[in-house]
């Protein structure tokens, strides 16, 4: 059963009235085949469980509404094979500004930044959006987009239309760079205050880093070269099937042996190892953000069965899969 994110459904406010609708603040994310679902998740999360804490406390506040957009809308399948539903950019038009846009990233992004489409609903999209912030790799598509070099970055890791900087509007920040959810979370608390936005937190807090998808970040360090970054991102892509190294080193253009010591050299695991990480970090997602049974999960990421999966996670993460999904639950408050 594929999870299928719809956010405009979870922002539709039943039995309540509605405030001002021009109060509303629209959210987009810009998402294309392969983007990165965890960070995702987090941002529309936060936005929507800051409407729940809001209607639940019958505060006058203005509510968000999050919509997910890619160039042709549909169904898109995010880089651990998740199908998210879209809205076509092309629909929404300039019915309204974007309070704020997010860009995804994820291993998709090396074939988006390709996208003139998707470039340049992205060029017309930054100049009616308040805040423009990506998502890790979502800096190349704003690179592309030639939004960065003309919005300048702001001191929140975020990229601001020059409108935002003559007018002096800013997000409070206690470090020099914020990754997308703690500026999201800042501009929830600028609207709706700290007590909502802690309880949005602990709902939109992405699972746990491991050691192994600190190694597949790797992949997009600028120290490694195009050919064993293309074989890391075809791993990564086809992690769900069976997969022969030989093909990744033909892929790469070289042969076994020198694929193994240039891979091994540049990413600092095998392929064979790095192939482990990428099924991994899959389960690891699966089982936070579905209700897949384990076993089902083990054979959808390659990895066979339950059993062989709970050996891995006792030897990669000291914890059986169903330990791993019960830590990393949502807190009561998100219910």
């Amino acid at each position: 059963m594929d999870c299928h994110i719809d956010a405009q459904d979870n922002t539709v406010f039943q039995g309540h009235a509605l405030p001002d609708r021009k109060a509303v603040k629209h959210i987009g994310i810009a998402l294309f085949n392969g983007f990165s679902l965890p960070e995702t998740v987090s941002i529309v999360e936060a936005f929507q469980s800051a409407n729940r804490f809001a209607e639940n406390g019958q505060r006058g506040v203005s509510p968000y509404t999050v919509q997910l957009f890619s160039v042709a809308g549909g169904r898109i399948a995010s880089s651990s094979s998740v199908f998210v539903w879209t809205d076509s950019v092309e629909a929404r038009g300039h019915a309204h500004d974007f309070h704020a846009l997010f860009v995804a990233g994820g291993t998709g992004v090396h074939e988006a930044v390709r996208d003139e489409r998707l470039l340049s609903w992205l060029r017309r999209a930054h100049f009616r959006s308040e805040w423009v912030l990506p998502i890790a790799e979502g800096q190349f598509l704003l690179k592309a987009a030639g939004i960065a070099s003309a919005a300048g970055a702001g001191s929140a890791g975020t990229l601001l239309p020059q409108a935002n900087i003559r007018r002096g509007f800013g997000l409070p920040t206690s470090r020099e760079v914020l990754s997308p959810l703690e500026s999201a979370l800042n501009l929830i608390e600028a609207d709706l205050g700290m007590e909502i936005t802690r309880k949005a937190a602990s709902c939109a807090a992405p699972p746990a880093s491991t050691q192994f998808t600190s190694v597949l970040r790797m992949s997009a360090s600028g120290s490694v070269s195009d050919k064993i970054r293309a074989s890391a991102q075809w791993l990564e892509a086809n992690g769900d099937r069976p997969i022969s190294i030989d093909k990744a080193a033909g892929l790469a253009a070289m042969s076994e042996r020198n694929f193994l010591r240039r891979f091994k050299a540049e990413i600092g695991v095998t392929p064979s190892d790095y192939l482990l990480y990428v099924r991994l970090d899959m389960c690891c997602q699966l089982l936070v953000e579905t209700t897949l049974p384990v076993d089902k999960i083990a054979r959808r990421c390659g990895l066979g069965g339950g059993a062989q999966l709970a050996k891995l996670f006792r030897k990669h993460i000291g914890a059986t899969p169903t330990g791993y999904r019960a830590n990393h639950h949502q807190s009561h408050d998100c219910q």
